[in-house]
């Protein structure tokens, strides 16, 4: 596969980047192998550069490494899995939204708006899901509390999102109302009511919580 050399910055962060958008695009499909070599010429970079890169992919469940073997292209989780991790996001996320009440500062609600705001306007649907995503961590974050956002991120890995990004897609008011609810929460937040703020992310996680169970039950049927 040809990639652009990367010139200018972190080369491994911008590897990092290159790989993970030709990964969630479709461009290297799963199971695809990853030669450390073709993609350190592809990209103009260091293997050490690549490993670097690659082994970021692999913490976010992009990538797999098998021992003897090298890297490849991680196989899509399977939709009980997605459901699973749901069901734990129901548990944690009113939790952050009430600290996130709490302790959030006023530079951190501004980004929380931002948030809201570009996902309103995206254009696109990955735009959209990814400030809906950045929404969550930007939330995540006004806690305080670096744990609770690595929690967050083993739970909703970016595979995850973008791997029912099409299917959300055949709802064409998903977005608007995914926006809608960010911003009824991002208001309380900003407010500093922290049981709002918990209830209205109860109601929104637990809202996509019930409608996967059911894609899955559907999807177990057709099995």
């Amino acid at each position: 596969m040809k990639l652009e050399p990367i010139r200018a910055g972190s080369v491994t962060e911008l590897a990092y980047e290159r790989i993970r958008s030709s990964i969630v695009d479709g461009k290297l499909p799963p199971h695809a192998r990853l030669h450390q070599g073709e993609l350190a010429d592809s990209l103009g970079i260091s293997r050490t550069s690549v490993r670097e890169a690659l082994h970021r992919l692999t913490s976010e469940s992009l990538v797999e490494f098998h021992r003897h073997r090298g890297f490849f292209v991680a196989a899509p989780l399977r939709l009980d899995a997605v459901v699973a991790r749901l069901e734990v996001r129901v548990l944690l996320e009113p939790g952050i939204a009430r600290l996130a009440a709490e302790r959030r500062t006023d530079e951190q609600v501004t980004a929380l708006r931002r948030a809201v705001q570009g996902e309103a306007r995206a254009r696109s649907p990955r735009a959209a899901h990814d400030l809906s995503r950045e929404f969550h961590f930007r939330l995540a974050e006004a806690t305080g509390n670096a744990e609770l956002v690595r929690m967050l991120e083993s739970l909703w890995t970016v595979d995850v999102g973008r791997q029912l990004l099409a299917r959300r897609v055949a709802s064409p008011e998903w977005q608007s109302e995914d926006a809608s609810a960010h911003e009824a929460i991002a208001e309380a937040v900003a407010a500093g009511d922290g049981e709002q703020a918990a209830e209205l992310m109860l109601r929104h996680v637990s809202e996509a919580y019930s409608h996967w169970s059911e894609e899955a039950a559907v999807a177990e049927t057709l099995a």
